[in-house]
């Protein structure tokens, strides 16, 4: 089922949209299946790779991105905190820590219903996700990297600046 609509093509499956826009923005992608996909999209402080996955059995569109980065045991009572105290700032999505690998994760789904998925749908998804890492990417590293806690982490990302040094 294809349909065109400002030249992106309609499709049932939203991993070939999603592929269609990685195209238009240029963005490194790798199809690894009819269901996945990888994106690397470059933020400001770091190359993000999302993951996306198609649930046709929940009619589900999920998108991760992992932080390349491992959290020392010793900081993990602090990471938990920032990302509790994270979540509860976010509209859309969450952010994870997986113990085992030390990951840092942004995750979100868009569920479809039976409904067929629009690029507006698909990068209001992909923003979400992007927007999320960029804001709080730097949090996460004052936690890990300098030893802040989670609170001092968290405000360094409550304000933004404007202009370039």
């Amino acid at each position: 089922m294809a349909m065109a609509a400002k030249g992106y093509d309609r499709l049932s499956n939203p991993i070939d949209l999603i592929e269609q826009l990685a195209g238009r923005h240029d963005w490194q992608c790798e199809r690894n299946g009819d269901d996945e996909l990888t994106l690397v999209v470059a933020g400001t402080w770091t190359d993000y790779h999302v993951s996306l996955n198609w649930r046709d059995d929940l009619q589900a569109l999920h998108v991760a991105s992992a932080f390349d980065f491992r959290v020392p045991d010793q900081r993990l009572n602090e990471m938990y905190r920032l990302v509790a105290q994270i979540n509860e700032q976010l509209w859309l999505g969450h952010f994870d820590l997986w113990t085992d690998e030390g990951l840092v994760m942004y995750r979100h789904s868009l569920l479809l219903g039976g409904s067929v998925a629009s690029i507006e749908q698909c990068e209001a998804l992909l923003q979400a996700a992007l927007e999320s890492c960029e804001r709080y990417y730097q949090a996460f590293q004052f936690v890990v990297w300098a030893g802040k806690p989670s609170r001092e982490a968290l405000v360094s990302t409550m304000f933004e600046t404007e202009g370039q040094a």
